[in-house]
Protein backbone atom coordinates (compact mmCIF):
# COMPACT_ATOMS: atom_id res chain seq x y z
CA UNK A 1 0.00 0.00 0.00
CA UNK A 2 1.25 3.20 -0.58
CA UNK A 3 1.89 5.68 1.84
CA UNK A 4 1.39 9.34 2.19
CA UNK A 5 4.18 11.47 3.73
CA UNK A 6 2.81 13.64 7.21
CA UNK A 7 2.98 17.20 5.28
CA UNK A 8 0.59 15.88 2.04
CA UNK A 9 -2.40 17.85 2.54
CA UNK A 10 0.22 21.25 3.13
CA UNK A 11 2.04 19.97 -0.64
CA UNK A 12 -1.90 19.37 -2.14
CA UNK A 13 -2.42 23.06 -0.96
CA UNK A 14 0.51 24.54 -2.73
CA UNK A 15 -0.27 22.31 -5.98
CA UNK A 16 2.21 19.88 -5.47
CA UNK A 17 2.04 16.69 -8.53
CA UNK A 18 2.67 13.85 -6.77
CA UNK A 19 5.02 10.69 -7.63
CA UNK A 20 4.94 6.71 -6.14
CA UNK A 21 8.83 6.77 -4.68
CA UNK A 22 9.59 3.78 -3.17
CA UNK A 23 5.67 2.97 -1.45
CA UNK A 24 5.53 6.57 -0.40
CA UNK A 25 3.46 9.50 -2.59
CA UNK A 26 6.29 12.19 -2.38
CA UNK A 27 6.03 16.02 -4.09
CA UNK A 28 7.31 15.75 -7.75
CA UNK A 29 7.10 19.26 -8.13
CA UNK A 30 5.24 22.12 -7.61
CA UNK A 31 4.33 23.14 -11.09
CA UNK A 32 8.02 24.54 -12.33
CA UNK A 33 10.81 22.05 -12.24
CA UNK A 34 13.35 24.68 -13.34
CA UNK A 35 12.31 27.29 -10.93
CA UNK A 36 12.84 25.06 -8.02
CA UNK A 37 15.86 24.04 -9.28
CA UNK A 38 17.14 27.63 -9.43
CA UNK A 39 15.90 28.00 -6.13
CA UNK A 40 18.43 25.47 -4.97
CA UNK A 41 21.37 26.66 -6.83
CA UNK A 42 20.65 30.73 -6.11
CA UNK A 43 18.63 30.83 -2.67
CA UNK A 44 17.23 27.62 -0.86
CA UNK A 45 14.79 25.35 -1.38
CA UNK A 46 13.15 22.77 1.00
CA UNK A 47 12.15 19.51 0.21
CA UNK A 48 9.74 16.96 2.19
CA UNK A 49 12.39 14.01 3.03
CA UNK A 50 10.05 11.62 5.74
CA UNK A 51 10.41 8.98 3.81
CA UNK A 52 13.62 8.78 4.18
CA UNK A 53 14.47 5.95 6.76
CA UNK A 54 15.50 6.62 10.41
CA UNK A 55 16.42 3.72 12.58
CA UNK A 56 17.91 4.50 16.24
CA UNK A 57 20.34 1.79 17.68
CA UNK A 58 20.83 1.05 21.51
CA UNK A 59 22.75 -1.65 23.32
CA UNK A 60 26.33 -1.19 24.83
CA UNK A 61 27.73 -3.05 21.47
CA UNK A 62 26.38 -0.70 19.27
CA UNK A 63 29.40 0.58 17.80
CA UNK A 64 31.51 -2.54 17.95
CA UNK A 65 28.98 -4.31 16.25
CA UNK A 66 28.27 -1.58 13.28
CA UNK A 67 32.23 -0.94 13.14
CA UNK A 68 32.04 -4.22 11.61
CA UNK A 69 29.24 -4.49 9.77
CA UNK A 70 29.92 -1.31 8.00
CA UNK A 71 32.76 0.79 5.68
CA UNK A 72 33.61 3.88 7.52
CA UNK A 73 35.50 4.61 11.17
CA UNK A 74 32.36 3.96 13.66
CA UNK A 75 34.63 3.83 16.73
CA UNK A 76 36.15 7.23 15.99
CA UNK A 77 33.18 9.00 16.08
CA UNK A 78 31.99 11.32 19.24
CA UNK A 79 28.71 12.46 20.17
CA UNK A 80 27.85 15.14 17.77
CA UNK A 81 29.77 13.83 15.06
CA UNK A 82 28.83 11.47 12.09
CA UNK A 83 29.40 9.78 8.88
CA UNK A 84 28.50 8.03 5.62
CA UNK A 85 29.05 4.73 5.33
CA UNK A 86 28.18 1.20 2.62
CA UNK A 87 26.81 -2.01 4.01
CA UNK A 88 28.04 -4.86 1.31
CA UNK A 89 27.98 -8.04 1.26
CA UNK A 90 30.53 -10.91 1.25
CA UNK A 91 31.50 -9.96 -1.87
CA UNK A 92 32.04 -6.00 -2.21
CA UNK A 93 28.84 -5.31 -3.39
CA UNK A 94 26.40 -2.64 -2.21
CA UNK A 95 23.46 -3.68 -0.16
CA UNK A 96 23.12 0.03 1.36
CA UNK A 97 24.46 3.33 1.70
CA UNK A 98 23.81 4.75 4.96
CA UNK A 99 24.74 8.15 7.20
CA UNK A 100 25.65 7.13 10.82
CA UNK A 101 25.27 9.60 13.79
CA UNK A 102 26.94 9.43 17.15
CA UNK A 103 24.72 10.31 20.40
CA UNK A 104 25.74 9.69 24.05
CA UNK A 105 23.11 7.09 23.99
CA UNK A 106 22.65 6.05 20.60
CA UNK A 107 23.39 5.94 17.12
CA UNK A 108 20.67 7.40 14.24
CA UNK A 109 21.10 5.84 10.83
CA UNK A 110 19.49 7.06 8.09
CA UNK A 111 19.06 5.51 5.00
CA UNK A 112 17.36 5.71 1.62
CA UNK A 113 13.85 5.38 1.12
CA UNK A 114 12.27 1.72 1.52
CA UNK A 115 15.26 0.19 2.37
CA UNK A 116 14.69 0.09 6.13
CA UNK A 117 13.36 -3.71 6.30
CA UNK A 118 16.09 -5.13 3.72
CA UNK A 119 18.52 -3.60 5.55
CA UNK A 120 17.75 -4.15 9.58
CA UNK A 121 16.96 -7.94 8.04
CA UNK A 122 20.42 -8.71 6.80
CA UNK A 123 22.24 -6.75 9.72
CA UNK A 124 20.29 -9.04 12.07
CA UNK A 125 21.82 -12.44 10.40
CA UNK A 126 24.97 -11.25 11.82
CA UNK A 127 23.80 -10.25 15.14
CA UNK A 128 24.98 -13.46 17.78
CA UNK A 129 25.46 -12.23 21.47
CA UNK A 130 25.80 -8.56 21.05
CA UNK A 131 23.76 -6.31 23.04
CA UNK A 132 22.42 -4.26 19.92
CA UNK A 133 18.89 -3.44 19.56
CA UNK A 134 17.22 -1.48 16.02
CA UNK A 135 14.61 0.72 16.45
CA UNK A 136 12.88 1.80 13.07
CA UNK A 137 11.03 5.02 13.56
CA UNK A 138 10.86 6.13 9.97
CA UNK A 139 7.01 6.77 10.57
CA UNK A 140 7.33 8.78 13.74
CA UNK A 141 9.48 11.27 12.56
CA UNK A 142 9.16 13.65 10.06
CA UNK A 143 12.68 14.97 8.11
CA UNK A 144 13.02 18.28 6.00
CA UNK A 145 15.84 19.11 4.28
CA UNK A 146 16.95 22.92 3.15
CA UNK A 147 20.12 23.36 0.40
CA UNK A 148 21.23 26.09 -1.30
CA UNK A 149 23.52 28.85 -0.53
CA UNK A 150 21.01 30.27 1.94
CA UNK A 151 20.75 27.50 3.96
CA UNK A 152 23.19 28.20 6.51
CA UNK A 153 21.60 31.80 6.78
CA UNK A 154 18.07 29.80 7.55
CA UNK A 155 19.57 27.78 9.88
CA UNK A 156 21.05 30.58 12.23
CA UNK A 157 17.87 32.02 12.21
CA UNK A 158 15.76 28.94 12.78
CA UNK A 159 17.39 27.89 15.87
CA UNK A 160 18.24 31.80 17.00
CA UNK A 161 21.89 31.59 17.13
CA UNK A 162 25.08 31.42 14.60
CA UNK A 163 25.07 27.62 13.17
CA UNK A 164 26.69 26.02 10.33
CA UNK A 165 26.33 22.29 9.93
CA UNK A 166 29.73 20.59 7.94
CA UNK A 167 28.60 17.39 6.24
CA UNK A 168 28.00 14.70 9.93
CA UNK A 169 27.89 17.18 12.52
CA UNK A 170 24.46 17.16 13.98
CA UNK A 171 23.12 18.81 16.94
CA UNK A 172 19.22 18.77 18.89
CA UNK A 173 17.81 22.51 20.16
CA UNK A 174 14.58 23.67 21.11
CA UNK A 175 12.25 25.28 18.87
CA UNK A 176 9.13 26.59 21.06
CA UNK A 177 9.97 23.53 23.07
CA UNK A 178 10.02 20.98 20.30
CA UNK A 179 13.48 18.99 20.22
CA UNK A 180 14.51 18.96 16.61
CA UNK A 181 17.68 17.76 15.54
CA UNK A 182 19.58 19.04 12.92
CA UNK A 183 22.09 17.79 10.62
CA UNK A 184 24.89 18.76 8.12
CA UNK A 185 23.92 17.22 4.86
CA UNK A 186 25.05 17.29 0.95
CA UNK A 187 22.43 16.21 -1.34
CA UNK A 188 22.79 18.51 -3.90
CA UNK A 189 26.28 19.71 -4.58
CA UNK A 190 25.43 23.06 -1.91
CA UNK A 191 25.55 23.19 1.24
CA UNK A 192 22.66 22.40 3.33
CA UNK A 193 20.88 20.63 6.43
CA UNK A 194 18.08 18.33 7.61
CA UNK A 195 16.04 18.52 10.47
CA UNK A 196 14.44 15.02 12.18
CA UNK A 197 11.25 16.03 14.26
CA UNK A 198 8.18 14.14 15.46
CA UNK A 199 5.26 13.91 13.39
CA UNK A 200 3.15 16.30 15.63
CA UNK A 201 5.17 18.71 15.41
CA UNK A 202 6.36 18.52 11.54
CA UNK A 203 3.39 21.14 10.69
CA UNK A 204 4.60 23.77 13.18
CA UNK A 205 8.25 23.44 11.41
CA UNK A 206 7.63 23.30 8.24
CA UNK A 207 5.40 26.23 9.09
CA UNK A 208 8.50 28.24 10.68
CA UNK A 209 11.12 27.08 7.69
CA UNK A 210 8.32 29.01 5.06
CA UNK A 211 8.14 32.21 7.24
CA UNK A 212 11.91 32.42 7.94
CA UNK A 213 12.73 31.66 4.34
CA UNK A 214 10.49 34.02 2.99
CA UNK A 215 10.76 34.54 -0.89
CA UNK A 216 14.33 33.02 -0.55
CA UNK A 217 12.95 30.25 0.46
CA UNK A 218 10.86 27.46 -2.40
CA UNK A 219 9.11 24.32 -2.09
CA UNK A 220 11.51 21.80 -4.51
CA UNK A 221 10.10 18.25 -5.24
CA UNK A 222 11.48 14.64 -6.71
CA UNK A 223 12.54 16.10 -10.15
CA UNK A 224 14.18 19.05 -9.24
CA UNK A 225 16.12 17.11 -6.89
CA UNK A 226 16.99 14.47 -9.26
CA UNK A 227 18.88 16.87 -11.35
CA UNK A 228 20.75 18.82 -8.32
CA UNK A 229 22.06 15.63 -7.48
CA UNK A 230 23.16 14.05 -10.79
CA UNK A 231 24.81 17.28 -11.51
CA UNK A 232 26.88 16.66 -8.17
CA UNK A 233 27.72 13.21 -9.51
CA UNK A 234 25.96 11.50 -6.20
CA UNK A 235 24.54 8.32 -6.74
CA UNK A 236 21.40 7.15 -5.66
CA UNK A 237 20.71 3.64 -3.74
CA UNK A 238 18.95 1.60 -5.28
CA UNK A 239 18.84 3.60 -8.31
CA UNK A 240 22.26 3.86 -9.58
CA UNK A 241 24.29 1.21 -6.35
CA UNK A 242 22.46 -1.60 -5.95
CA UNK A 243 23.48 -5.69 -4.97
CA UNK A 244 25.01 -6.20 -8.33
CA UNK A 245 27.28 -3.58 -8.09
CA UNK A 246 30.87 -3.59 -6.23
CA UNK A 247 31.27 -0.70 -4.30
CA UNK A 248 34.70 0.27 -5.60
CA UNK A 249 33.42 0.71 -9.08
CA UNK A 250 31.76 3.80 -7.71
CA UNK A 251 34.59 4.34 -5.62
CA UNK A 252 35.62 7.75 -6.93
CA UNK A 253 31.78 9.04 -5.73
CA UNK A 254 32.09 7.43 -2.54
CA UNK A 255 35.66 8.45 -0.80
CA UNK A 256 34.39 9.92 2.46
CA UNK A 257 31.93 6.18 2.60
CA UNK A 258 34.98 4.11 3.94
CA UNK A 259 38.09 3.72 6.06
CA UNK A 260 41.25 1.98 4.60
CA UNK A 261 42.82 1.87 7.90
CA UNK A 262 39.41 0.76 10.59
CA UNK A 263 40.73 -2.96 9.81
CA UNK A 264 37.64 -5.26 8.76
CA UNK A 265 33.98 -5.13 7.57
CA UNK A 266 31.66 -6.97 5.40
CA UNK A 267 33.33 -6.97 1.99
CA UNK A 268 36.70 -5.41 3.35
CA UNK A 269 38.51 -8.08 1.84
CA UNK A 270 37.45 -7.53 -1.62
CA UNK A 271 37.29 -3.80 -1.24
CA UNK A 272 41.55 -3.56 -0.34
CA UNK A 273 42.47 -6.38 -2.77
CA UNK A 274 40.84 -4.04 -5.73
CA UNK A 275 42.52 -0.64 -4.26
CA UNK A 276 46.14 -2.15 -3.88
CA UNK A 277 46.53 -5.28 -5.61
CA UNK A 278 43.89 -4.80 -8.70
CA UNK A 279 41.16 -3.12 -10.57
CA UNK A 280 37.70 -2.89 -11.59
CA UNK A 281 36.45 -3.97 -15.02
CA UNK A 282 34.08 -1.16 -14.71
CA UNK A 283 33.73 2.04 -13.17
CA UNK A 284 30.98 5.11 -12.68
CA UNK A 285 31.05 7.74 -14.60
CA UNK A 286 29.59 10.53 -16.53
CA UNK A 287 27.86 11.30 -20.19
CA UNK A 288 26.79 14.67 -21.64
CA UNK A 289 24.49 14.13 -24.49
CA UNK A 290 24.29 16.21 -28.07
CA UNK A 291 20.85 15.23 -28.69
CA UNK A 292 17.96 17.19 -26.27
CA UNK A 293 16.83 13.54 -25.67
CA UNK A 294 17.67 12.20 -22.26
CA UNK A 295 17.72 8.26 -22.88
CA UNK A 296 15.91 5.35 -20.27
CA UNK A 297 17.42 4.01 -17.08
CA UNK A 298 19.13 0.85 -18.28
CA UNK A 299 19.54 2.01 -21.88
CA UNK A 300 22.66 0.44 -23.47
CA UNK A 301 26.03 2.13 -24.12
CA UNK A 302 28.47 1.57 -27.15
CA UNK A 303 31.82 2.47 -28.06
CA UNK A 304 33.45 1.08 -32.09
CA UNK A 305 30.08 -0.71 -31.93
CA UNK A 306 30.95 -2.62 -28.74
CA UNK A 307 28.50 -2.86 -25.67
CA UNK A 308 30.43 -0.75 -23.37
CA UNK A 309 27.99 -0.45 -20.64
CA UNK A 310 25.19 1.10 -19.50
CA UNK A 311 22.71 3.82 -18.14
CA UNK A 312 21.59 4.34 -14.46
CA UNK A 313 20.05 7.81 -14.60
CA UNK A 314 19.56 10.33 -17.11
CA UNK A 315 18.12 14.38 -16.62
CA UNK A 316 18.37 17.27 -18.44
CA UNK A 317 21.08 19.45 -16.97
CA UNK A 318 19.71 23.18 -16.45
CA UNK A 319 23.39 23.89 -15.53
CA UNK A 320 24.91 22.52 -19.04
CA UNK A 321 21.64 22.99 -20.77
CA UNK A 322 21.76 19.25 -22.23
CA UNK A 323 21.10 16.32 -21.45
CA UNK A 324 23.11 13.72 -18.79
CA UNK A 325 23.50 10.21 -17.37
CA UNK A 326 25.31 8.34 -14.43
CA UNK A 327 26.56 5.43 -16.05
CA UNK A 328 28.96 2.64 -15.51
CA UNK A 329 31.29 2.15 -18.52
CA UNK A 330 34.25 -0.45 -18.76
CA UNK A 331 37.09 0.50 -17.70
CA UNK A 332 39.23 1.33 -21.05
CA UNK A 333 36.24 3.88 -22.06
CA UNK A 334 38.57 6.95 -21.24
CA UNK A 335 37.21 10.35 -20.34
CA UNK A 336 36.31 12.25 -23.60
CA UNK A 337 35.22 9.47 -25.72
CA UNK A 338 32.67 9.88 -28.16
CA UNK A 339 29.97 6.69 -27.12
CA UNK A 340 26.07 5.65 -28.44
CA UNK A 341 23.42 5.56 -26.30
CA UNK A 342 20.55 3.15 -28.02
CA UNK A 343 17.31 3.91 -25.58
CA UNK A 344 14.01 2.16 -27.02
CA UNK A 345 14.31 3.14 -31.06
CA UNK A 346 16.79 5.91 -30.75
CA UNK A 347 20.49 6.13 -30.86
CA UNK A 348 22.01 9.02 -29.13
CA UNK A 349 25.52 10.42 -29.52
CA UNK A 350 27.39 11.43 -26.07
CA UNK A 351 30.93 12.12 -24.60
CA UNK A 352 32.41 10.40 -21.49
CA UNK A 353 32.73 13.05 -18.90
CA UNK A 354 34.51 12.87 -15.22
CA UNK A 355 32.06 13.77 -12.36
CA UNK A 356 30.47 15.74 -11.58
CA UNK A 357 29.19 17.92 -13.65
CA UNK A 358 28.10 20.32 -11.35
CA UNK A 359 30.16 22.08 -8.23
CA UNK A 360 30.20 25.60 -6.86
Amino acid sequence: MTRQLPLHEFHQRLGAAFQERHGWMVPGHYGDVEAEYQAVRAGAGVLDRSHTGKVEVFGRDRVSFLHGMLTNDLKGLSPGEGCAAAFLDHHGKVQALLNVYCLEDRLLLSLPPGLVEKTLALLDKFLISERVEFRDVTEQHGCLSVQGPESARILSAFVGEPSTLPFGRHMERSIDEVAVRFFGTTETGEEGFQLWVAVAQLPMIWSRLIGIGGSRLKPVGESALNVLRVEAGIPWCPDDLNEDILFMEAESQLESFVSFTKGCYIGQEVVARIKYRGHVNRRLTGLTFLNEMAPGSGAKVFGAGNDVGWVTSAVFSQALKRPIALAFLRREVDVGADVEVRSDASALSAKVCALPFYHR
